[in-house]
């Protein structure tokens, strides 16, 4: 079936975790269609994550923030109706749905692909669009479970790579911070999945280095109250580093300590130690993929919940101490702050 692959369409728009999760199942079907051009439909805004990417033909992007807005609806159908044409245009042989979303079954559709790829457990009834739906068990981690995409396309998946598109290792932000610091995300996509901002600000004041609170532009008051918490221990660059810098933070930082959010995927990606706090979203499907990772959470019978918006009773987040998180950080034999932290958790991306 896959004997004569040229062209490859991988639909998986956002968010930044997710898009993590994408890189070992593009370095997987690279290895395996060495000749084949793939192109990634990839969000507007989480597109400068992936460019330049030396294993990517071409990006599509995808307006979907701009596409929903009912003022903008002349300019919106034109265009959609000009990135449709593009993608049957493209005559791909093969395009996989990595969302499973209607959105994306819509996508895949329009692709006009011979061999259209999906999960038969996808929502919204995106599995209508596909040629061949694949098992990907709901019990397993999302970078696992793309992989069993991968190989249905007969692709070997025995290692795990993450081939981040070229970043500059040393931008400009990194002369502003600390030689040596950890880094913190208090942020998340759903406010459920948020520790309280002013406990990451309590961790950071115990902490016996320097803190460097990330947020996006939009959450810097969360990154503000860290700050606030930390009697000094900790600066907040929220809003200013591009997704390309972000890295570059990340993989200068002794120890990673975040909620369920998308950093926390780069972090794990670049085998920098993370503790990851979790409450109503659940780690075995989202949590930091690796051995060297620490889930800090409640384990309660009503969790994991997948909750939109905080319960009444908020103890899966809210029980969670400062003291806890603190003592699991400092009995972590991965952490390290002098020299030998290169050799020891930086040995490779895999």
């Amino acid at each position: 079936m896959f004997e004569n692959v040229k062209k490859i369409l991988i639909i998986k728009p956002s968010a930044l975790g997710d898009i993590v999760h994408t890189l070992p199942f593009l370095a997987a079907i690279r290895k395996q269609f060495p000749d084949a051009k793939i192109d990634w439909v990839v969000a507007s805004g989480l597109h400068t994550f992936l460019e330049d990417h030396p294993m990517i033909n071409r990006l599509w992007i995808f307006k979907k923030d701009q596409w929903r807005r009912l003022k903008n609806i002349k300019t919106t159908l034109r265009e959609i109706s000009e990135f449709k044409k593009g993608l049957k245009a493209a005559q791909y042989d093969v395009s996989i749905d990595l969302s499973g979303l209607l959105r994306s079954g819509i996508i895949t559709y329009f692709s006009n692909a011979k061999i259209k790829l999906g999960f038969k457990e996808s929502d919204e009834g995106s599995p209508f669009f596909y040629t061949h739906k694949i098992h990907g068990s709901m019990n397993i981690h999302a970078i696992d479970r793309y992989l069993e995409i991968a190989k249905f396309m007969g692709c070997s998946v025995d290692k795990i790579e993450y081939p981040f598109a070229p970043h500059d290792h040393h931008p400009p932000i990194l002369n502003t911070l600390p030689e040596k610091y950890s880094v913190m995300s208090p942020s998340a996509g759903k406010p459920a999945n948020r520790w309280p901002a002013q406990k990451f600000g309590q961790l950071a004041a115990k902490l016996d280095l320097p803190t460097v609170v990330i947020a996006s532009k939009s959450e810097a008051d969360i990154a503000q109250k860290v700050v606030d918490h930390s009697n000094g221990k900790a600066i907040s660059v929220a809003g200013k580093t591009g997704l390309k810098d972000l890295l570059a933070v990340i993989e200068n930082a002794c120890f990673f300590v975040c909620n369920d959010t998308g950093p926390m995927h780069i972090a794990a990606a670049l085998n920098i130690p993370v503790f990851a706090i979790f409450g109503p979203a659940n780690p075995v499907r989202t949590g930091p993929y690796g051995t060297i990772h620490t889930v800090i959470s409640e384990n309660l019978d009503c969790s994991p919940c997948y909750a939109q918006k905080p319960c009444d009773d908020f103890k899966c987040m809210e029980n969670i101490h400062v003291e806890r998180v603190f003592d699991m950080i400092s009995a972590n034999d991965y952490i390290k702050t002098d020299d030998t932290k290169s050799d020891s958790i930086r040995a490779g991306l895999t």
